[in-house]
């Protein structure tokens, strides 16, 4: 690395996304390699990765046979187009994954990231009450605190205020569902918690009569909010909200960015809590973050439309360069295969009880105000400092980083997300580490 008299010189050139790059460029972090469960730094420290990258590195980094997959695709095809042509491994890829999710669900849509993803989801769901003789139905409902990827769609239905408020009036004739969550009641619950989930869905009802249905086209969440700080809408929110939208004609679209492959002990959360969606979206976790790559699977009747309504041609005006890249497509059949074989989803489950009762024996730990958990997954909240939002959790972050552990610092939340091929022995680390930053930050 150049160093000059400016200690941020050197690194300007690089904007980097969600950091504060003043603060970064001061005292950086910077890793060099990594293997299973561990980064190492350029200063040679050893890093457990207790939020397997953002989300999305499952199986643990520079796994083998996803490197090897990636390496031979390189050599054979490095790239084809998706328009008007294709390759074998996207019709190979598309029928490995659809089958894991709840019968009806069979279309697969490739993207890049999760961002593409839920704007390829609103943009079929707009299209298809268009095509359907429905073309009143504009209007599309999210969630406050929700987080739906960083395009415009997806932020102008996501509901988290840093996201949206710097750009402007987004997309016009969205609505926002409240915070299906209330921290006085349900602090430290274990797994959903037991509120009556009309408490936060009658609101819904509220804008369906506001606006009558024949205006709406979708409502999409996130199973398990994720970006907010890991938190979990009451037992029976999902179900309820698919009777609602479904009485309505709204098309449900569930972001399973995150909760897709494995975090719950599921191939998605779909599945876990029982409730068919019209459309996921998902990404991070269906290759293993080892090629960008996302996805949005729709149901029959949604692609049926499309096909059936339109006479010849394109049917859906829409796609990306690099959908299904010959490179992704490799590292997404490895990473399905690993799953498989190594059965991930049940270790998920089998090792949940025990990451649960981890994180929960910070109760009564300083600063800890909140403690949430499912599967492999788990959320804090921080007390403020002086009333200033996340100062205390971001020195929380990095005193977990100085015991060698990465977390997730937002806000006033820490999350949790450990490689999922851990055992009991890599867990505790995160949570001694976690214990250490509690005693010693102010």
């Amino acid at each position: 690395m150049k160093h000059t008299d400016d200690k941020n010189d050197y690194m300007a050139s690089y904007w980097m996304p969600f950091t504060p790059n003043r603060a970064f460029k001061e005292t950086p972090r910077l890793y060099k390699s990594a293997e299973g469960l561990y980064y190492k730094t350029t200063d040679d420290r050893k890093i457990l990765d207790g939020f397997s990258g953002l989300w999305c590195s499952n199986l643990g980094h520079c796994h083998p046979k996803i490197t090897e997959a990636i390496q031979n695709q390189a050599a054979k095809l490095d790239y084809s187009t998706a328009f008007n042509f294709g390759h074998e491994g996207a019709f190979e890829l598309a029928n490995v994954i659809a089958p894991q999710f709840p019968e009806t669900l069979e279309h697969v849509f490739f993207t890049n990231s999760g961002s593409e993803a839920v704007d390829t989801a609103l943009k079929m769901a707009l299209a298809y009450h268009r095509i359907n003789g429905e073309g009143t139905r504009t209007r599309l409902i999210g969630r406050v605190n929700g987080y739906h990827g960083v395009g415009f769609g997806g932020i102008s239905v996501g509901g988290m205020v840093n996201n949206r408020k710097f750009f402007g009036s987004l997309l016009t004739g969205v609505d926002h569902m409240p915070f299906p969550y209330n921290a006085e009641k349900d602090a430290f619950t274990r797994g959903e918690p037991d509120t009556d989930p009309m408490e936060y869905l009658s609101e819904l009802e509220q804008m369906i009569k506001l606006h009558d249905a024949s205006t709406i086209a979708a409502v999409i969440v996130e199973p398990m909010i994720g970006s907010a700080g890991m938190f979990l809408s009451p037992k029976g929110y999902l179900k309820k909200l698919r009777e609602i939208t479904e009485k309505h004609g709204i098309l449900l679209i569930f972001d399973e960015v995150i909760t897709a492959f494995g975090r719950l002990g599921k191939a998605n959360a779909a599945t876990y809590f029982g409730v068919t969606p019209d459309i996921c979206t998902m990404a991070k976790g269906i290759n293993n973050a080892a090629v960008p790559m996302g996805a949005a699977i729709a149901s029959k009747k949604i692609y049926d439309t499309f096909l059936d309504g339109t006479k010849a041609g394109v049917e859906f005006f829409h796609g990306y360069t690099y959908s299904a890249h010959p490179l992704a497509v490799a590292a997404g059949l490895a990473a399905q295969e690993i799953y498989k074989e190594e059965g991930i989803y049940d270790k998920v489950t089998s090792n949940a009880k025990y990451f649960e009762d981890g994180i929960h024996s910070l109760k009564g730990s300083p600063h800890i105000t909140d403690i949430r958990n499912i599967g492999l997954a788990g959320g804090l909240t921080i007390a403020q400092r002086d009333g200033v939002v996340g100062a205390r959790a971001y020195d929380f972050f990095l005193k977990a980083y100085e015991h060698g552990v990465a977390l997730r610092p937002n806000g006033d939340t820490i999350a949790i997300a450990p490689i999922l091929t851990s055992e009991p022995k890599n867990l505790d680390p995160i949570f001694d580490a976690l214990q250490k930053a509690a005693n010693e930050i102010n």
